[in-house]
C-alpha cells in the first residue's frame, strides 16, 4: 500500500469521526497553589469543537486523493 493511499484512509477516518463526534475533550492536571512542599492539583477538562465544514473537507480530501490515480 502506497504511502498516499494510507494518508487518504486517516483523513477519511478523521472526518467520519469528526462528523461523528463534532469535537473531541481532554483532561489537563494543573497546580492550584503550591504553598512550600504542599502543592493543590486542580483538573480542568477542555473541550475542543471541530466545526462542521472542517470534518466535511477532510472527508472531501479523503475520498478525492483515494480516487485519484498517480502515474
Amino acid at each position: 500500500m502506497n504511502p498516499t493511499r494510507m494518508i487518504a484512509i486517516v483523513l477519511i477516518v478523521a472526518g467520519v469521526l469528526g462528523l461523528a463526534y463534532g469535537g473531541f475533550s481532554y483532561t489537563r492536571q494543573t497546580t492550584g497553589l503550591k504553598l512550600g512542599p504542599l502543592e493543590l492539583k486542580v483538573q480542568e477538562r477542555e473541550t475542543v469543537s471541530v466545526p462542521l465544514i472542517v470534518s466535511a473537507g477532510v472527508l472531501l480530501v479523503g475520498i478525492v486523493l483515494l480516487v485519484i490515480k498517480r502515474k
